[in-house]
C-alpha cells in the first residue's frame, strides 16, 4: 500500500511540474507576442516620426480680422478660393458688429495655433506613411458663421477649418444647440475630424444597403483613425466622452443581442441610421435606458468588428478599404467583450 501511495504521490508531482512547465512555456510565448507587438509598434513610431512633412498654414481669419476694404483686392489674389462672392459681401461682413465680435472671439481663443500645427502635422505624418500617395494640403484656418456641418473641407490640395466651431462646448455662441452638438464644438476634436475627413476620402461607400454594411462602412473608418492618430484616445476617435464610452465597452454584449435577436444585421430600414448611426442625444432601443446611452453605437459595433477582422487576418490597410462588409464580419468571428 505504500508503494501504491508513493507511486500515486509521484503521478501527481509529475503530472503538476509538467503542467507548471506548460504555463511556463505559454506565459513565454505570450510574452513573446507582447514583446515583439511593442517592438513592432516603437519601430512603427520611430518610421513615421521620419517621414517628412511640412505644413503650411496661412491664417486667414487672423488676416480678415485685421483687414479693412482696402485690403481685399490682396486677400482675394491671395486666397481665390474663398471670395467667390462680390466684394460688397466681404465690406458688409468686415462692417458687421456681429462678425467683429466672432472675429474677436475666435483671435482670442487661438491667440497661437502652435500645438494645433504640431498636431495636424503628426496626423499627416501617419497619413503619409500608410498611404504615401496622398499630397500633404495646404492648412487656412477660416469662420463660417458657426456652421458646425462643415467645421473642416479637405480636398487633395487644400484643408480649411472653421475655428469659430472649436471655440468649446460651454462658449456662448453654442447656448441655442443642442447638448449632444455643442459637445463636438471642441478644440481636443480639431485633429479627429480631419481624421474623419481624410477617412471618408479614403473608403468607397457601401453598395450594399444593409445595417451591417453601414456599421462596417463606419467601423473601416474608425480602424483608419486607429492607424493615422493613434496620440489620441479611442474617446476622441469616435467622439466620445470617456463616461461615453466606458458605457459602450460595459454594455457591447448586450448591444449585439439586441441587433442579433431582432435580425437588424441584414435589414435595409433606412430608420436604423437614425436610431444607432447618425449623430443624436442617445442611442433609440425603445427601452427605458436609452437616455443613459451614448448615440452612434453601430459605429461603435462596426469599429469592434472591424478590429477583430485585422486581428485575425493577414491583409494590409489598403485590402481592408475594398473588402466588403460580408466578408469582413464572416472573417471576423467577432465576440462582443462581456
Amino acid at each position: 500500500m505504500p508503494d501504491k501511495n508513493n507511486a500515486l504521490l509521484q503521478k501527481i508531482k509529475i503530472y503538476m511540474e509538467f503542467t507548471l512547465i506548460k504555463r511556463i512555456i505559454c506565459c513565454g510565448v505570450i510574452l513573446a507576442f507582447v514583446s515583439l507587438g511593442c517592438e513592432n509598434e516603437h519601430k512603427i513610431a520611430a518610421e513615421i516620426e521620419k517621414v517628412p512633412v511640412s505644413l503650411e498654414v496661412l491664417r486667414f481669419d487672423n488676416e480678415f480680422a485685421n483687414a479693412t476694404a482696402d485690403d481685399l483686392p490682396r486677400l482675394r489674389k491671395s486666397y481665390p478660393y474663398l471670395f467667390p462672392a462680390p466684394d460688397s459681401v466681404w465690406i458688409a461682413k468686415l462692417q458687421d458688429s456681429l462678425q467683429q465680435e466672432l472675429r474677436n472671439e475666435v483671435k482670442t481663443t487661438f491667440n497661437g495655433f502652435g500645438k494645433d500645427k504640431a498636431e495636424i502635422e503628426l496626423l499627416f505624418k501617419h497619413i503619409k506613411y500608410y498611404f504615401p500617395r496622398y499630397p500633404v494640403p495646404k492648412v487656412v484656418t477660416v469662420t463660417n458663421d458657426v456652421d458646425y456641418n462643415y467645421r473642416v473641407i479637405l480636398t487633395d490640395s487644400l484643408l480649411l477649418i472653421a475655428l469659430d466651431n472649436y471655440l468649446g462646448p460651454e462658449h456662448k455662441y453654442y447656448g441655442g444647440f443642442q447638448e449632444y452638438i455643442a459637445a463636438d464644438l471642441d478644440r481636443d476634436l480639431m485633429v479627429s475630424n480631419i481624421a474623419n475627413a481624410f477617412a471618408n476620402k479614403m473608403i468607397p461607400s457601401p453598395k450594399e444597403r444593409t445595417f451591417l454594411a453601414r456599421i462596417i462602412y463606419f467601423g473601416k473608418i474608425l480602424y483608419v483613425k486607429d492607424m493615422i492618430m493613434p496620440f489620441r484616445s479611442d474617446a476622441q476617435k469616435i467622439a466620445y466622452s470617456e463616461e461615453q464610452l466606458a458605457w459602450a465597452e460595459g454594455s457591447e454584449e448586450s448591444i449585439w443581442r439586441y441587433f442579433i435577436e431582432r435580425e437588424l444585421l441584414y435589414s435595409t430600414d433606412n430608420n436604423l441610421n437614425g436610431r444607432f448611426l447618425d449623430p443624436a442625444p442617445f442611442s433609440k432601443f425603445g427601452l427605458e435606458l436609452d437616455v443613459e446611452s451614448p448615440a452612434r453605437l453601430g459605429r461603435y459595433l462596426g469599429w469592434q468588428i472591424v478590429r477583430s477582422f485585422m486581428e485575425k487576418n493577414d491583409v494590409d490597410m489598403q485590402q481592408l478599404l475594398q473588402l466588403p462588409a460580408e466578408e469582413i464580419f464572416k472573417k471576423s468571428n467577432y465576440k462582443p467583450n462581456r
